[in-house]
């Protein structure tokens, strides 16, 4: 994933710049960069890797020198950014956050129209927000461009660009990803969180809707392309990915926990003796379920933060399910002999689920059920970077589905899988609790998961659960 935030102010921006874009740290892992604009220096731009070192301590420094009264930064779990462009528009800087699936049809296109060369990055990959800068720059006006690169990217793609005019803010065209502004006496500012700004002073100005552009300055935020009708934003923002402060079209991350918690609880019928959260998004859908059931909410182990990295996007597989398994400490008071009804954000590999399981039985736990607070993922993600996987074979959903069907499965296989009243559910369920070594296994469903957004299903991106675009 990622995140984003961008200050357009009458005076200095860039501590409200670096605190803003540090704000955004649980989104990304890989890379940080800030860019800024001012009268004396004109552009100025620090990217740093920060995959060992918080955001913080890489960027102190660059705080201290950068000026500017415009400024842009991101946390990015993929490419440096942001960068800075000079075209036939002028200097700009840009950060996105998303996806390009057609990268080389866009890439084709653009080389048949004269354009000369992209930068590989190490992996050989073109730079997305490279290509996004490329594609804007086929059209002759900013905004042209802007909504002809909405309209050529399949996935999804929210970007800020900044031009000594102003910061140009624009939400993907189906909304998957949200951009908010807040402002304050002398400055606006845009953020992918909301609550990034109110600690600087701000206040909560407008969300934008699906396609949306607008133009920031330090005088006022002016729609240059209305939002569109219809929107799919993406779930796992609630589920997984959203700070608990966080709120996207208005609801709190830290409340649809508490209800999807609430809706599993409602459905259960196992009686352990405690139950806990997989820190950290896994928590608050264990309070919401042990607030409607009953039963005591503990937490028998924690996790060593100060100086572990994450473990989600480390990317050789052994050295993620190690530092999965040994950032986590055993209170072994609260395991030994106890029943644990144990809830996760998600399974979607499963090693790390069934290394933590192992876990907690060599811990000395008598039980240990499984409820994960999202159905079971069937599909890789194709609008955001949720995982990096190189194959739908990497989801172990899809691994059992396989088996149980003797190879390779259709779209119409897989509604059946989807369908938690089904018996083709019930097996996949099964034998996913089998080869994991879970006492028992119960995912959230779909339509209790939506119920506890309080939003549309039409308005919400399902695409990994039921396959609907």
């Amino acid at each position: 994933m990622g995140g984003f935030f961008g200050v357009a102010s009458k005076s200095d921006c860039l501590f409200d710049l670096f605190f803003g874009v540090d704000y955004h740290s649980h989104l990304g892992t890989r890379r940080g960069g800030m860019a800024v604009y001012g009268e004396e220096k004109g552009f100025d731009r620090a990217i740093h890797n920060i995959e060992n070192t918080p955001f913080r301590t890489k960027f102190d420094k660059d705080m201290q020198e950068m000026k500017g009264y415009l400024g842009i930064g991101c946390i990015s779990d993929y490419e440096p950014q942001p960068l800075i462009v000079r075209s036939h528009h002028g200097t700009f800087a840009i950060t996105t956050v998303g996806r390009i699936n057609n990268t080389k049809e866009i890439t084709d296109l653009i080389f048949d129209k004269g354009n000369a060369h992209f930068l590989e990055m190490s992996g050989g990959d073109i730079n997305p927000t490279e290509l996004v800068a490329a594609i804007i720059n086929q059209k002759l006006n900013l905004i042209e461009g802007i909504q002809y690169a909405q309209e050529l990217i399949d996935g999804s793609m929210t970007f800020l660009i900044m031009t000594p005019l102003g910061i140009y803010a624009a939400r993907d065209k189906m909304g998957r990803t949200p951009a908010v502004i807040g402002q304050k006496e002398d400055a606006y500012c845009v953020s992918f969180e909301d609550f990034a700004y109110l600690n600087l002073g701000y206040s909560n100005y407008k969300e934008l809707g699906p396609g949306e552009v607008v133009v920031l300055t330090p005088d006022g935020v002016k729609t240059l392309v209305p939002p569109g009708k219809d929107m799919k934003i993406c779930t796992f923002l609630w589920v997984y990915y959203g700070y608990p402060s966080s709120s996207y079209q208005g609801i709190s991350v830290e409340q649809m926990r508490y209800n999807c918690g609430a809706k599993m609880a409602e459905r259960d019928n196992v009686k352990p003796d405690t139950v806990a959260g997989v820190p950290d998004s896994g928590i608050a859908h264990a309070v919401g379920y042990s607030n409607t059931s009953g039963i005591p909410f503990t937490r028998p182990f924690i996790k060593y933060t100060p100086t572990w990295p994450r473990s989600f996007m480390p990317t050789i597989q052994s050295k993620r399910s190690l530092i999965a398994k040994m950032k986590l400490l055993p209170v072994h008071e609260l395991i030994e002999g106890k029943s644990l009804l144990l809830i996760d954000d998600s399974i979607v590999r499963g090693t790390q689920l069934g290394e933590t399981t192992e876990f907690l039985y060599q811990s000395g736990a008598k039980e240990v059920h499984i409820r994960p607070a999202c159905p079971p993922i069937l599909y890789g993600c194709k609008y955001l970077n949720f995982s990096r996987s190189s194959s739908e074979m990497d989801l172990i959903a899809r691994r059992i589905i396989e088996k149980l069907e003797g190879g390779s499965v259709t779209d119409e296989v897989l509604k059946e899988y989807a369908n938690p009243e089904s018996e083709k559910y019930e097996q996949m369920l099964e034998e996913i609790r089998r080869q994991l070594n879970f006492t028992s296994l119960r995912y959230n469903r779909l339509d209790d998961m939506i119920e506890a957004t309080g939003l549309p299903e039409e308005k919400l991106c399902t695409y990994c659960w039921n396959g609907k675009e």
